[in-house]
């Protein structure tokens, strides 16, 4: 697992880290974040100032609080999107990390009736239910973004104890207790959905996860075994070497 001396300098290492995995599986790309929680003060989190993922450096961090208020930011610009971790903290102390994407392969199911439902097994840590929060009912038309703390409540509120929720016409959040569980999330989340839809292309019926089996291989994949192994995989595979 990261951050394995349990100090602050070696989580925020594996912040920037988690940054670069997720550019390098395709999760994000130009736009999307990734945040932790302040392991010694839980009403703070570390999130990056407004750069792509794949160009964070440990200079681009910066410490908030859960109404998004930045420490020391000087010249740094912080994403417009902050609020949204921060809302998110603040709803759900069970969360230590949130990842905020927009994978192609997810879209579709944020801009049809069509359900995003796991489909195998690694694809079970998306949850029996993936619930889509849409900004219109309670806000009319707007840019799209969450950018202020009535919207970040709402999809909150929307996203309740589940690990991912969709926004409509715009991407996901996903969420871990730690940094390498909203990585594994994220990654699967994209994975399940690529299969879902290539399968859909296909005519197949499809046969999805039952609640059980979800909520076994979810117990299963969280285990620490799974979780370093998977995330040495993947910090290999963005050139920071294994462990």
């Amino acid at each position: 697992m990261p951050a394995e001396d349990g100090s602050l300098d070696a989580l925020l290492g594996d912040l920037v880290i988690a940054n670069r995995i997720l550019a390098r599986e395709g999760v994000v790309d130009d736009f999307g974040h990734v945040s932790v929680r302040d392991p010694a003060d839980p009403g703070h989190f570390w999130l990056s100032c407004s750069r792509s993922p794949e160009l964070v450096a440990r200079e681009d961090l910066l410490r908030f609080d859960l109404d998004a208020v930045p420490e020391n930011r000087g010249h740094r610009r912080p994403y417009i999107e902050s609020i949204l971790h921060a809302r998110i903290f603040a709803a759900r102390p069970d969360v230590n990390a949130v990842v905020h994407h927009h994978a192609r392969a997810v879209l579709p199911f944020t801009i049809s009736s069509r359900k995003l439902r796991p489909v195998f097994h690694l694809g079970a840590v998306i949850g029996d239910e993936v619930p889509l929060w849409d900004s219109t009912p309670e806000f009319g038309d707007t840019c799209m973004l969450i950018d202020d703390a009535p919207k970040a409540d709402s999809l909150a509120r929307a996203l309740r104890g589940n690990p991912t929720a969709l926004l409509r016409s715009h991407g996901a959040v996903c969420v871990g207790g730690n940094l390498p569980q909203a990585v594994f999330v994220s990654i699967y989340m994209k994975e399940n959905a690529e299969l879902q839809l290539q399968s859909e292309a296909g005519g197949h019926e499809l046969r999805f996860l039952s609640p059980g089996e979800i909520r076994l291989t979810q117990a299963s994949q969280f285990s620490e075994g799974p979780m370093s192994r998977s995330w040495n995989y993947r910090r290999a595979r963005a050139g920071f070497g294994g462990l």
